[in-house]
């Protein structure tokens, strides 16, 4: 007699079910799957932006720690901590909250020094992810709401440095204060009050480091940290943007899925860099506060320095002349206003009114979703490169007494380089830039006739050698066929056929004008016919092969799809 037990029968779900049915009931968490499995695409030119974005999480976290200790008040007292140097001199307790973080809190200066290197990091990180998109072209529609917001976060980030370095009231810091209290007051008609908002007073008044402390804590965070909310909702909303190649469109995204490949790289990545943030803290002594002493009126430490993204600014206002002029009693001060209010001013509106001055010079109004090559966009590339150019002449004038020091120049004749430099310079850059891009386009081009160098040279029956050249990778012709040339507007009419004059003739040759100087530069894809020539070139190699077979492959009619060097085989050139 056999006995057969029969399987409990189970009445009630698992824990883990019943947690996921409960939070799914408030939070609709069983339709993230789409979220999840969100597509983003790889390329290391992506990794800027997450950099930046792991830096600033750094920044918080470490943030957080340095508010327990430090005291943002401007009243005085006397330093009688560890650091024997200064012991019995006079300071804020901003300046003495400092040196107790750095001295006397246990990890308060490794802290101090990966606030710092985090807040540098982000900052230069910020400026590379926008130059990419700068760059790819990746600002064009329907992204120019997210390029918008990505400008103002760098301009964002830049104040929030600037802010958070002048928190502990040293020497150093109060010398920019100091400068930024006359670019303030430089400001016609609301510089005064502008002046009296910030300071609190006339500089240095009591006021300014509790006031930047709410700035750098809570203002700018706070709109910080909703930008980027905002950011990364767009990014997700409107799809990732991707390099062309194979299977990629306008309508798709290659790459991994958010769960569990791209959250798993990034969680790493995301310590690698906190992992260089720690190591760079820990070695690399930075902002060393206690070298300055504290700050005072009447005295500037030689061979002050900004942190490296305010050097432009350090640069344009030592480069600028001193020229200003009285308009009904007021005294406007150009030297101070041009080149620390209005050069700042307009890069900033450059670069976020760029999308929209691309399209109407292009008239195109269509939807991208695939980046360009910088090589594709002579113009933009040469453009970027020249602001680029423009802002290091600035950079390097911000150091004209170091430079002179270090190398035993003028100081004088550094200042007068750079002030001609800001216009040789960035032209010269744009011209070899753009050589640059269109020597390459025609490097491509050649690849895609001839095929590329193997460096194999082979000798003919009759004696000639020649170098044995083969074809590209699929992907790679597939990538150089596949790119779009975007040809001039055409020529706008001045008059109808009646002898009407065309109202809007001034503005459509300007756009006509400006379109030429953007498209100029792009070389064509080979046309089918070249194709076929270069397939009918390979037909009859010097291999003998009959009927157009090179290596196997027909030379068959080429339809000039990205796919027509389907057929294309071995190339040879004579040396």
């Amino acid at each position: 007699m056999s006995i057969t037990d029969k399987a409990p029968q189970r009445t009630t779900a698992p824990q883990g079910e019943r947690i996921a049915d409960w939070a799914d009931g408030r939070l609709g968490i069983y339709q993230w799957r789409t979220l999840m499995r969100k597509v983003f695409p790889e390329h290391w030119s992506f990794m800027f932006g997450e950099i930046a974005l792991y830096s600033f999480i750094i920044l918080i976290l470490t943030g957080l720690y340095l508010t327990m200790f430090f005291n943002p008040s401007m009243a005085h007292t006397v330093y009688e901590g560890p650091h024997v140097p200064l012991q019995g001199v006079q300071m804020s307790e901003a300046y003495a909250s400092t040196l107790r973080i750095s001295f006397e809190v246990r990890g308060g200066l490794f802290i101090r020094q990966l606030h710092h290197w985090a807040a540098l990091t982000m900052i230069a990180a910020t400026m590379a992810h926008t130059l990419r998109h700068f760059l790819t072209g990746s600002f064009r529609k329907p992204r120019e709401l997210n390029w918008l917001i990505g400008v103002v976060l760098l301009v964002l980030v830049t104040l929030e440095g600037f802010l958070g370095y002048s928190l502990p009231d040293d020497l150093l810091s109060g010398t920019g204060l100091r400068i930024a209290e006359g670019v303030t007051l430089a400001i016609p008609l609301v510089g005064t009050y502008l002046t009296m908002f910030l300071f609190g007073g006339e500089f240095p008044a009591t006021d300014v480091i509790p006031r930047f402390y709410s700035f750098h804590i809570l203002l700018l965070p706070g709109i910080i940290l909703a930008l980027v909310t905002v950011h990364l909702i767009l990014v997700i909303y409107q799809k990732h943007t991707q390099f062309r190649g194979p299977g990629r469109n306008q309508q798709n995204v290659v790459g991994q899925p958010l769960m569990p490949h791209y959250a798993a790289k990034a969680g790493g990545f995301f310590f690698l860099v906190s992992g260089v943030l720690a190591l760079m803290a820990g070695i690399a002594q930075i902002n060393a506060v206690w070298v300055y002493g504290p700050y005072r009126p009447d005295q500037i430490s030689q061979g002050s320095q900004p942190d490296w993204y305010m050097g432009f600014l350090e640069g344009a206002l030592r480069a600028f002349p001193a020229w200003e002029f009285a308009v009904a009693g007021y005294t406007v001060n150009m030297g101070v206003l041009v080149p620390a209010v209005v050069l700042p001013t307009l890069l900033i509106a450059i670069a976020c009114l760029w999308p929209f001055i691309e399209a109407w010079i292009t008239g195109d109004k269509r939807e991208h979703h695939l980046l360009d090559r910088p090589r594709e966009q002579p113009t933009r590339t040469a453009f970027v490169c020249s602001l680029a150019a423009f802002y290091l002449v600035l950079f390097f004038g911000g150091s004209n007494d170091i430079l002179a020091e270090r190398f035993h120049l003028s100081m004088n004749s550094i200042t007068w380089a750079v002030r001609i430099g800001v216009f040789v310079v960035p032209a010269l850059t744009y011209v070899i830039t753009k050589r640059i891009c269109i020597g390459l386009q025609l490097r491509d081009r050649d690849k895609l006739l001839h095929g590329r160098e193997t460096g194999r040279i082979k000798r003919l029956p009759h004696g000639e050698f020649i170098e044995v050249h083969e074809r590209l990778a699929r992907e790679q012709e597939y990538t150089l066929l596949s790119r779009e040339v975007h040809p001039a507007l055409p020529a706008p009419v001045r008059e109808d056929r009646d002898g009407v004059p065309n109202p809007r003739s001034r503005s459509e040759v300007l756009r006509h004008r400006l379109s030429r100087w953007f498209s100029d530069g792009q070389i064509a894809n080979p046309t089918p016919q070249e194709l076929q020539q270069a397939l009918d070139h390979l037909g009859h190699g010097a291999d003998g092969h009959a009927n157009g077979q090179v290596n196997g492959h027909a030379g068959g009619q080429d339809n000039g799809r990205p796919d027509a060097l389907e057929q294309r085989g071995t190339d040879r050139h004579v040396h």
